[in-house]
């Protein structure tokens, strides 16, 4: 399992778990809440049926108290274990209690005095552990007509039973324990889901990315065939910039940039005219301005184009100097980005190491005397102190190496840094 299944897997099975800490819960009340609703309604819709039965709705005349008592003695002991009506004054009619409801009336909450419109609950847990639920309903001669007037108002107390608190526990804990599944349920089917997509993906990525570095390895080519000695040193530049890169904490696009704009440093002198690119003495006045408008020109090609952009630092600045003594903006110090900077090195480095038309090869020790004495002039001295450790090396490896061997080198640094 690579890096990035773990992370899903983790981050889907945390998600998963907090989704079903929460639901559980809230299914749990909701379906308990159901419950005691049900209940309630049950219980209303039969006291509305007593009290019409034993024509206790009109609680007014001389016959009110007595139809009142009876309906009360009628509703205590069936679904309520007290029962109590009062009139639309609020005076209380009658009231009657199961030795159940006895028991748990002192320990019950007091209230106001009848007043309310609508028909209501409350669960309340009494001191001897009891669950009972109170339910206060306003008296119409239609229940569920609210624009009648009120005629008086019932007010009730069920206990629950032991085997009805266990069936609406056991009821809510199993609505809860089948949602915190579905959570669960839910996190391992999306798992599948997200790491084939990822991995589509990652392979359209892949093969996009392979497509940047095919063209880009393309103008490296194209460039080369105008001049014999780009080729090799393009690869063995990106190379060594990379490597330089690396002990300076470069990663990511800021790499991928490096190695970019370090092989397609010179991409502007496929519009330099061969009379001046191919000439093998020095050049003129006129002509080394023609020259140096191969910045330009490749800037003009790796602007907009994308993932090319980065390669601008490099193509604008491999010529500046840390002392501002450069070109084309004689740039300084840091304001010369640190992709430019680290090229500089490699780039000089690689040319005075190479055998070129005009001239042999020199030695190592003469190469770094000279990087030396530029320090601080030419090259930036903090990128100079990280390559003066690593150029034995890298002078062994690049010695007698041919282009193959230079085009592998660099291809284990853009597998590496574009994750190929």
């Amino acid at each position: 399992m690579n890096l990035f299944r773990k992370r899903a897997a983790v981050r889907i099975a945390i998600v998963s778990l907090v989704l079903a800490s929460i639901a559980s819960p809230i299914s749990w009340f909701v379906a308990r809440e159901n419950a005691e609703e049900s209940i309630i309604a049950q219980a209303i819709e039969e006291v509305g049926r007593l009290l019409h039965h034993h024509d206790a709705i009109e609680l007014t005349g001389p016959g009110a108290e007595d139809h009142a008592t009876k309906a009360a003695h009628t509703i205590a002991g069936g679904l309520f274990d007290i029962a109590e009506i009062y009139n639309n004054s609020g005076v209380m009619l009658a009231e009657s209690m199961t030795p159940e409801g006895e028991r748990i009336e002192g320990m019950l909450p007091t209230h106001q005095k009848p007043d309310y419109h609508q028909a209501s609950y409350e669960s309340i847990s009494t001191s001897n552990g009891s669950w009972a639920m109170r339910v206060f309903v306003p008296l119409r001669n239609h229940f569920n007509v609210p624009s009648e007037p009120i005629t008086g108002y019932f007010e009730g107390v069920r206990i629950v039973p032991e085997w009805q608190k266990t069936q609406i526990l056991n009821n809510s804990l199993l609505t809860s324990i089948i949602v915190g599944l579905a959570s669960l349920l839910c996190g391992l089917t999306i798992y599948p889901v997200v790491i084939h997509l990822s991995a589509e993906n990652e392979r359209k990525s892949r093969e996009v990315l392979d497509s940047h570095v095919s063209m880009m390895e393309a103008l490296g080519r194209a460039i080369s065939k105008r001049d014999s000695d780009t080729g090799i040193h393009n690869y063995r530049v990106a190379w060594m910039s990379a490597l330089i890169g690396e002990k300076l904490g470069l990663k990511g696009s800021a790499m991928q940039s490096l190695i970019a704009g370090s092989f397609l440093h010179d991409v502007g002198k496929i519009g330099i005219p061969d009379a001046i690119l191919l000439k093998p003495g020095r050049l003129d006045e006129e002509e080394l301005r023609v020259m140096r408008t191969h910045v330009e020109q490749g800037m003009g090609i790796v602007s907009g184009m994308g993932w090319l952009d980065g390669a601008a630092d490099v193509v604008a600045g491999h010529h500046e100097k840390w002392d501002g003594t450069g070109y084309p903006n004689k740039l300084s110090g840091e304001n010369i980005p640190i992709a430019a900077r680290i090229f500089a090195v490699a780039d000089v480095f690689d040319a005075l190491c190479s055998k070129r038309p005009y001239k042999a090869p020199m030695d190592l020790e003469k190469v770094m005397k000279i990087l030396e004495e530029d320090t601080g002039t030419h090259f930036d001295p903090q990128v100079m102190a990280v390559f003066k450790p690593m150029s034995e090396e890298i002078h062994g490896l690049l010695e007698q190496a041919t282009e193959e061997n230079a085009r592998q080198l660099l291809e284990k640094e853009v597998r590496l840094h574009f994750d190929l």
